[in-house]
């Protein structure tokens, strides 16, 4: 008895080179953009010396937090990495985290909007993003090659679509859960659908967002290792070339400073959310 197999892994390969092959000029144009972002925002921040970026991270941690704990974290934690010779790496580390963060946020916020006002596109976005959670990291990197080749520019790709489901989750339920009384007086007093959102869904919402927003800067800090794999340099980088040449003090290190600025970003936008609520 033979058994009949469904080709799945094929159609999807096919589809990646169908679009590859009829789309390469959007992609080329695309790695172009970034590839030059990527530069000028690395470049910026490497024209300063560190100890001055330094001090300028740690007040722009104050002014957002408005907690000192966190600001004199943040000047340890970078003093930290700049003695432990990483300064340039982490500096390409936050300019792919910070880019690929505003891509997911970007398209992210848009369709969980989408998602909370439209019940069709919820029911359609619904699975979609529960089989992008689950699948496993590793596997954005697939496409990502034939369409970008091996550099940073395919590993803010994967970044986005592995990071963006929080955005949108989280966007639509914070909508949702304005409460329905506010909605019916708003309607009430005459508010139009644009009004009703930017003036009272949105603004309500705003914490449960910035939770979103905040998700989606951990899942990208959480590709800078496997992003790493596929030409992303950064603390990712140095963790894999210490892996390749066992050397466990490096890995160490450069995980540490993934760990670092992990925990300053994350202090940061719970803080920050706090107080836009």
């Amino acid at each position: 008895m033979t058994s009949i197999r469904i080709p799945i892994g094929y159609w999807i390969e096919s589809a990646i080179n169908f679009f590859s092959d009829n789309f390469a000029f959007v992609t080329k144009a695309f790695s172009q953009v970034t590839s030059q972002g990527i530069d000028i925002m690395v470049g910026a921040m490497m024209f300063f010396p560190p100890w001055l970026l330094i001090l300028f991270f740690t007040g722009i941690a104050f002014l957002l937090s408005r907690k000192r704990g966190i600001a004199v974290f943040t000047l340890l934690g970078l003093l930290l990495i700049w003695n432990m010779g990483l300064w340039e790496p982490t500096i390409s580390t936050l300019a792919l985290v910070l880019i690929s963060t505003v891509f997911a946020i970007a398209i992210g916020i848009p369709l969980g909007i989408l998602a909370a006002l439209n019940q069709i596109f919820y029911r359609v976005i619904m699975p979609v993003l529960d089989f992008a959670q689950t699948m496993p990291a590793f596997v954005y990197l697939i496409p990502a090659i034939p369409f970008f080749g091996l550099g940073p520019v395919a590993a803010i790709f994967s970044t986005v679509i592995f990071s963006m489901p929080p955005a949108i989750r989280l966007t639509c339920l914070g909508i949702k859960q304005v409460p329905g009384e506010l909605v019916e007086a708003a309607d009430a007093f005459g508010s139009t659908k644009s009004q009703k959102l930017f003036k009272l869904q949105l603004p309500i919402a705003t914490p449960t967002i910035m939770a979103g927003v905040n998700q989606t800067i951990m899942l990208a800090l959480s590709m800078v290792v496997i992003a790493a794999m596929i030409g992303a340099k950064g603390l990712g980088g140095e963790v894999w070339k210490a892996i390749q040449r066992l050397q466990p003090d490096r890995g160490f290190e450069a995980g540490i400073g993934i760990v670092i600025v992990a925990i300053i970003l994350d202090r940061i936008m719970q803080q920050f959310g706090t107080k836009k609520s």
